[in-house]
Order: structure tokens, then sequence, then C-alpha cells
């Protein structure tokens, strides 16, 4: 009875064995692993200043030749360097972009500390809690303007560098 038992055990677990082996190989993606390398090197932010909705789809157009290596203001110049590095081309310099150069700043007086700002933020660059005041860390914020659009009441503005001096004085 004992051997009855261990070889239908047996007889199963080679068949789901045979099972899976036979979905992997018939799904399996082929993933090109330069587009995953370039992926690994960008900064996850998904903050779509380089003109593409995320990292992932940057990648693949890198891996294409269809997009420049310096397109990404989050990355910063050590990205671009990487990126040449791993696909052999001249290290440019990165291209600022009208978003990149702004910084998120939070009228405080304002802010209903709702934290939608602070989950849409792909970089960790809005302080604050729940139903309490939140602000901006300056050096942190990449100016993707992604936290503005959630902002219920509008107090989150996109400054330049000469306007959010003025406002830190």
């Amino acid at each position: 009875m004992n051997l009855t038992a261990i070889l239908i055990i047996i007889f199963i677990v080679l068949l789901f064995g045979i099972i899976i082996a036979w979905v992997s190989k018939k799904y399996r993606t082929n993933e090109d692993p330069v587009i995953a390398q370039i992926d690994q090197m960008l900064p996850q932010t998904q903050c779509a200043q380089c003109g593409y909705p995320g990292c992932r789809p940057y990648a693949e157009a890198i891996a294409k030749g269809e997009a420049n290596i310096n397109l990404c203001p989050p990355g910063g110049e050590e990205t671009v360097k990487n990126l040449a590095q791993l696909l052999h081309l001249e290290i440019k310099p990165l291209e600022k972009t009208q978003e990149s150069n702004l910084t998120a700043w939070i009228e405080e007086d304002k802010c209903i500390g709702c934290v939608l700002c602070i989950k849409a933020c792909p970089v960790d660059a809005i302080f604050g809690a729940v139903k309490q005041m939140h602000t901006v860390i300056n050096k942190e914020c990449t100016g993707c303007d992604l936290c503005a659009p959630v902002c219920p009441v509008d107090c989150i503005l996109m400054l330049d560098s000469e306007a959010l001096a003025k406002k830190t004085l």
C-alpha cells in the first residue's frame, strides 16, 4: 500500500514538472538583456522628463537608437556616463529641459496635509504627514511636476531657481 502511494506521488510530481517545463518554454519572453541593463541604470522615477512615459520605455528607445542617453535629469551626469560606457557611446552633457530647471514649492499656509503630493513624488522630495503641512526638499526635487496636478488645493507651484530663491529668503 505504501509503495503504491509513493509511486502515485512520484508520478504526480513528474507530471507537474513536465507541465511546468512546457509552460515556461511556451511562454518564455525573449527580453533583450541590453534593455534590462539600461533600465537598471535609470533612476526608476517614472517622471517622464525624458519625453517617455517611464524609465522602461526610455530604456527601450535608447537600445533601439531612437533616444539620446542624456535625457534623464533625475539620473544626472552619472547616469549619462554609465550609459555611454555600457553602449560604447560618446558622453554627452545632460540635456536640461525647461521642466528640469524647475523645483516644486508648497505654499505651506494653503497645504491641508492630504499627502497626495507625497504619494505622487517619485523621488521622495516632499516631507510631511497626514493633516500636517508639507514641504519640499529642494535639492531632491527633480522638477517632474507630478505633484502639482494631484494637489486638491493648488498649493504647489513649480518655480525656477530665481523665484525659488526669493521664496526661501
